[in-house]
């Protein structure tokens, strides 16, 4: 089964994406959530599950609401190039229901509920957005917002909401402890635990070196 068809899509959406969220974000995702679902379900390269933890890594972030603005018409094209997919029908909603219900402001409110496949992607996913590359994606995604890069007047929020994640005034810094350090608490597989541990202290050096470096509080 050829993947083809759906990278060319991914990649045509979210080639040039200044957020972090670009492609490279999409091809890291596929090679971890592989990594993840073959170390922690013992899956081989013709079991059907690869695919679809391969596909939704691929299109996880096509519809999300930061890479596009018409996510409803993006869907439709997604649902679209699936229909052309060489697979069976339990396997096309599969990545569907991960591409739609795995983001972290999706489960702020509500945890839905992943196939094993989904929770791998969704490892994958957040497990980007930590270590080395977790913290240049969050300054540049930070920039690309017009965030400051900290500010001791703006404090750091609980976020209860999707609104509350979405809206409120924040920094680049404040967003680590805001979502970034919570992340490795959230992972479902023991794969996706062990390396989110790794990472998390690492963002947590770089963070204890940016307070000494600047002086700023450390929110811990």
């Amino acid at each position: 089964m050829s993947l083809d068809d759906i990278k060319s899509f991914s990649k045509e959406n979210m080639a040039f994406d200044p957020t972090g969220h670009d492609f490279l974000h999409a091809q890291r995702v596929a090679k971890l959530a592989q990594k993840i679902y073959t170390e922690d379900f013992k899956k081989d390269e013709t079991d059907i599950g690869l695919y679809v933890v391969k596909a939704a890594s691929y299109l996880h972030d096509t519809i999300d609401e930061k890479v596009t603005a018409d996510k409803k018409n993006r869907l439709r094209e997604v649902r679209i190039i699936l229909s052309h997919e060489n697979i069976a029908t339990p396997a096309r909603e599969d990545i569907l229901d991960i591409i739609q219900h795995m983001s972290y402001s999706d489960n702020i409110e509500h945890h839905y509920q992943l196939s094993n496949e989904g929770k791998c992607v969704q490892d994958a996913d957040r497990l980007d957005a930590l270590g080395a590359i977790g913290i240049a994606r969050a300054f540049a995604y930070g920039g690309h917002a017009g965030q400051e890069i900290y500010d001791p007047k703006i404090s750091v929020k609980e976020i209860k909401t999707h609104d509350d994640y979405r809206h409120h005034k924040s920094t680049t810094i404040n967003h680590f402890y805001e979502k970034l350090l919570k992340l490795a608490s959230s992972m479902n597989t023991r794969t996706g635990k062990q390396e989110a541990s790794r990472r998390t202290k690492y963002m947590r050096d770089f963070l204890s070196e940016f307070q000494m470096e600047t002086g700023v509080k450390d929110e811990t």
